[in-house]
């Protein structure tokens, strides 16, 4: 038989998600659960390159966690776990950051553009946290990594890192691919369409919770901005009305096309009223099953503890070949 390819994705816990996480992301994951073998972190590691307040930073792993089983993700078929209880993620980072040329890390556009927003908190961390996203997938030898158009640019380092120990030592790390969704790769701000939805954005209209009850989402919809067209088009010239098609499309699995010919003769208005009901049913079962997992935290203790062993009996074995290919010592055990 065999071996399933593996895949590997991961949240940071750094706020609630919003419907951007769940419709670019995790509501992908779903069709991969029974064809590969798939590792779907809480990167908290991550978390910390901004400064988090260490209650709720706890909290919102926990609360990822059941948003995770809530959207549909198995335990039972998928490692669920949290990135800091699998140590060999930072072992093997500071591996990878001493095989990483400057000049890679100084191309990083996310880094450019998030120094901007925190230019009192330039860390090392913020600079080098590519190094430890190609730590975490190269630990897992995965095949294929989904990914949104802004992590292309991180995946890519990934893939030079893992041909560059390769050739440099020997075939160690698999080179892996991208995986990246046609259509809602990337939900977009509702305040600003031309940005990408962010669970930190200081604005809360910007985006919708999967917790958000339903006259939040109906009043967030219909503050959505929009243009002075008042016709449902998906055209990059209104970026704000195909942000929410895209949003209506993903939760309702109709065409673009059909929405768009089911609303050729009405307005902004109608179409909004609709897309905001659209969005309180896609999300109805989440949050009703959020809720229940969220008051037995033994439960999710359990999954999350299980997925780290999981993960860290795969992470050491890669971890073991390359501290020996680099030339560390093996520890002896009496």
């Amino acid at each position: 038989m065999e071996d399933k390819k593996v895949i590997f994705s991961g949240v940071q816990p750094s706020g609630k998600l919003t419907i951007g996480n769940y419709l670019g992301a995790i509501k992908n994951w779903l069709k991969y659960q029974d064809e590969y073998d798939c590792y779907f972190c809480i990167v908290d590691l991550h978390a910390i390159t901004v400064p988090q307040v260490a209650k709720d930073l706890r909290r919102n792993s926990l609360e990822v966690l059941a948003l995770y089983i809530a959207s549909g993700l198995n335990p039972e078929k998928v490692t669920l776990f949290i990135q800091s209880h699998v140590s060999a993620h930072t072992e093997l980072a500071w591996v990878l950051n001493c095989m990483t040329y400057m000049g890679e890390l100084n191309r990083m556009t996310q880094f450019k553009e998030k120094s901007k927003k925190n230019e009192a908190n330039l860390n090392a961390g913020l600079y080098t946290y590519p190094v430890l996203m190609a730590s975490d997938i190269l630990l897992y030898q995965t095949d294929l990594v989904p990914v949104g158009d802004d992590q292309k640019q991180h995946l890519e380092l990934a893939r030079d890192l893992a041909r560059r120990f390769n050739n440099r030592y020997s075939p160690t790390f698999k080179v892996p691919e991208p995986i990246i969704a046609k259509v809602g790769a990337r939900i977009m701000s509702l305040q600003e369409p031309n940005k990408k939805m962010s669970k930190s954005d200081e604005n809360e209209n910007s985006y919708i919770l999967l917790t958000d009850d339903p006259d939040t989402i109906r009043r967030k919809v219909k503050r959505a901005v929009t243009d002075s067209y008042n016709t449902v088009k998906f055209t990059d010239e209104q970026p704000g009305i195909k942000n929410l098609i895209t949003i209506y499309s993903k939760l309702s699995d109709e065409s673009i096309e059909d929405i768009e010919n089911k609303y050729e003769d009405k307005g902004y208005a109608d179409f909004k009223k609709d897309l905001a009901e659209v969005i309180i049913e896609g999300l109805r079962p989440i949050r009703e099953k959020f809720e229940d997992l969220m008051k037995n935290k033994d439960y999710l203790e359990e999954i999350y503890l299980e997925g780290a062993n999981n993960a860290e009996r795969v992470a050491r074995k890669t971890l073991r070949k390359v501290y020996r290919k680099v030339g560390f010592r093996p520890r002896k055990f009496k």
